[in-house]
């Protein structure tokens, strides 16, 4: 399981009061808004992902000049924000894996909708499952990737808009 340290806390509660959080915010909201409008044109650190079934975008941060701690603090903040939209953490935890040429860190939060069964009515998935996963090799920070998965399936009502999702996200 990832747990912050009380330091940690207390370094990302003002880090969401900064400027480099507006900042990157910011960049992020700008980004999506050239996304959908001009996909071609968006930023050489960015890729969004946009299929029926999952909707997200992957931050490059290693082709940017953000440190690991602002990163790191990021990842913290989507997960938050996601929490506010009625969703509970699943898994929350660390990976390491010795490749050939590095070591590979993955820090990884996946959240699901809270569940909501009524008789006869189907299941609201919100935006569908979120995983959100920061990637560092040999401890640098290599990629962040947001990405909402939704089901197609009798069982659920249709997901909601994933442009609902990142206005949430980037308040």
């Amino acid at each position: 399981m990832i747990k912050r340290s009380s330091d940690e806390k207390a370094d990302y509660a003002q880090w969401k009061e900064g400027l480099i959080c507006r900042r990157l915010l910011g960049w992020l909201s700008d980004q999506y808004a050239i996304f959908r409008v001009l996909p071609d044109d968006i930023d050489e650190a960015m890729d969004f992902l946009d299929t029926p079934s999952s909707k997200g975008f992957v931050i490059h941060f290693h082709k940017t000049n953000y440190s690991r701690r602002e990163v790191i603090h990021l990842f913290d903040y989507l997960k938050e924000q996601v929490l506010t939209l009625n969703y509970k953490t699943q898994i929350s935890d660390l990976r390491t894996y010795n490749r050939p040429d590095w070591v590979e860190t993955t820090e990884r939060h996946y959240l699901k909708p809270r569940p909501n069964f009524i008789q006869g009515e189907k299941l609201k998935q919100a935006f569908g499952n979120v995983m959100i996963e920061v990637e560092l090799r040999d401890d640098k920070v290599r990629n962040l990737r947001f990405r909402a998965t939704s089901y197609k399936d009798h069982q659920f009502e249709d997901a909601l808009d994933f442009k609902d999702l990142m206005t949430a996200l980037l308040v």
